[in-house]
């Protein structure tokens, strides 16, 4: 993993050789203190590290302040269009703000910023998409990771002229194989930390598909800080899609993972239905271990050797099994009952 700068968002780091930190934004009314609060504590027991609210009139920007006050992530001030929100969101306690270069101004608005920003000691986020570059980078290379990345590394030097120090960069795209090569060309190019994501991934099932591969790939080869999987969805559902994808790359080794077959014409039991009511049990576990639930006995226990602990079913009976090795059978009418019971002595240990 390529080991960039150290950032510091309101007592989490990013950069540096950290974890890779899990974010993701409300979809409240920020203004609407209650249930933005209610969201964001909800997101936290998900899983979330950093969260994001957007910021579109002084509204919110002022209820950033009661926000704050409620909860225990560090907030991050979403900014689209107008430096003074920006600067009012910082001195209402936003551990970060998140900027547009394509549309928060010029050198005069964004040293506007970055005075507050280093007045109040903390990091800005330059966000760059394709859906906001700026024209004359568009016009030299057209839609592009050349102009998402240009873009993006214009801005920051104009931070960096005003003494900004503290910067984490994004360059999403809506397309995976456009988000991949432009973070890939970033990663040549700076040390700063990176905010990987896919733009506008689109709803619950396809979003997690483009942001599994886009992120994925990335994360794989060393690049990346901090995530957020984009959904049209509750957010929390972003929240478990982003640890899945940090498991699934060998980033976070501290849960239980449960494997299961697809099943085929041997199963003659609701083996589906066990497993997927042992992964939503086995949720809120921080333990190192991992759970088979295996369809039939024919291969089961073989393939799900290295598990700790796994059940395969048969004709009347399920064989509940070991490190692979068979411990006892038990009937297929209580296979359940006796799975869960050992699931549990395994958990508690």
């Amino acid at each position: 993993m390529k080991i960039t700068k150290k950032v510091n968002v309101g007592g989490v780091t990013l950069g540096g050789g950290a974890p890779v930190a899990i974010q993701s934004m409300t979809t409240t009314k920020t203004s609407d203190v209650e249930k933005t609060v209610a969201q964001i504590q909800a997101l936290q027991k998900a899983g979330c590290e950093i969260v994001r609210v957007a910021v579109s009139d002084e509204t919110d920007a002022l209820a950033i302040k009661q926000v704050v006050s409620q909860i225990a992530l560090p907030l991050v001030a979403d900014i689209h269009f107008s430096p003074k929100l920006a600067v009012m969101a910082i001195e209402n306690g936003a551990d970060k703000v998140r900027i547009n270069p394509g549309n928060i101004g010029g050198e005069r608005e964004i040293a506007y910023v970055a005075d507050c920003v280093k007045a109040h000691g903390i990091p800005v986020r330059v966000g760059a998409n394709t859906g906001s570059v700026e024209k004359n980078f568009l016009q030299k290379y057209g839609k592009n990771e050349f102009s998402l990345v240009e873009s993006a590394l214009y801005n920051v030097g104009i931070l960096e002229k005003f003494g900004v120090q503290d910067i984490v960069i994004s360059v999403k795209a809506s397309s995976v194989p456009l988000t991949v090569k432009a973070y890939t060309l970033l990663a040549k190019k700076t040390d700063y930390p990176l905010h990987l994501g896919v733009t506008e991934a689109g709803t619950t099932q396809a979003g997690i598909v483009k942001s599994a591969v886009g992120i994925g790939s990335l994360l794989l080869n060393g690049i990346g800080d901090t995530i957020r999987v984009s959904l049209t969805d509750d957010p929390v559902k972003e929240i478990q899609a982003a640890k899945l994808i940090l498991r699934s790359c060998g980033l976070d080794e501290e849960y239980v993972e449960v494997v299961s077959c697809p099943t085929c014409g041997r199963c003659s039991w609701d083996s589906m239905g066990l497993a997927d009511r042992v992964t939503e049990f086995v949720r809120p576990y921080k333990k190192k271990c991992k759970l088979a639930v295996m369809g039939c006995v024919v291969n089961g226990p073989g393939e799900a050797k290295d598990a700790d602990l796994g059940i395969a079913g048969g004709d009347n009976s399920c064989l509940i099994f070991k490190k692979g090795q068979p411990y006892k059978k038990v009937a297929a009418s209580v296979a359940e009952e006796e799975f869960f019971k050992e699931v549990k002595l395994l958990l508690d240990e």
